[in-house]
């Protein structure tokens, strides 16, 4: 019998990996990971964003997560995980609220009521904190190139993962040492 989906979140600080980690492990468990809403969002409507504007994006990223969750429980995944004979279906999230409510804090001191709530109503098996191990890559969305955000939003992430239940494990590395410490991470729920 099929047990339920293992919803294993991605965070940290951005240019430390997340998307190409998700990627990666989707491609490791044979299953699906769910992207950052955001980027589509900013790509599409530009980087001069306001705090409405993360509230659109925290609501795109829960119907996305919905979305990726009912495509994972559709047959086609069930019967891939049973010709496999994989019994636990697993889904790799790029992002989630807790990682809304850092941006809205981090950007303008404050947080939608109902990203607030999610984090309570949602609930998920583990959270991969990527370090600021790797370099960072300029890219058209990233906003913070200094090192000093880049450790202090590091620093706001680990004191979140550290007081709330779920699980949590630190990614560090580079290349095929970072999956496999990721992979390591995931084997153990």
């Amino acid at each position: 019998m099929m047990n339920e989906v293992k919803k294993i979140v991605i965070i940290g600080p951005e240019s430390t990996g997340k998307s190409t980690l998700c990627k990666q492990l989707a491609e490791h468990y044979n299953t699906l990971w769910c992207p950052e809403f955001a980027r589509e969002y900013l790509l599409k409507h530009g980087t001069n964003y306001s705090f409405e504007d993360l509230a659109i994006i925290a609501k795109g990223q829960l119907q996305l997560e919905n979305n990726y969750e009912l495509r994972i429980m559709s047959d086609e995944y069930k019967n891939l995980h049973s010709k496999f004979n994989i019994k636990n279906l697993k889904l790799f999230l790029d992002t989630d609220m807790l990682v809304m409510k850092v941006w809205c804090e981090y950007v303008f001191g404050k947080c939608h009521n109902f990203i607030n709530e999610e984090i309570t109503k949602r609930k998920y098996d583990l959270y991969l904190l990527c370090n600021i191990d790797l370099t960072w890559v300029k890219d058209e969305l990233r906003e913070y190139p200094e090192e000093k955000p880049r450790q202090e939003l590091f620093k706001i992430y680990k004191n979140i993962l550290s007081n709330q239940p779920t699980p949590w494990k630190l990614i560090s590395g580079i290349g095929e040492e970072r999956l496999q410490n990721a992979i390591s991470a995931v084997d153990t729920i």
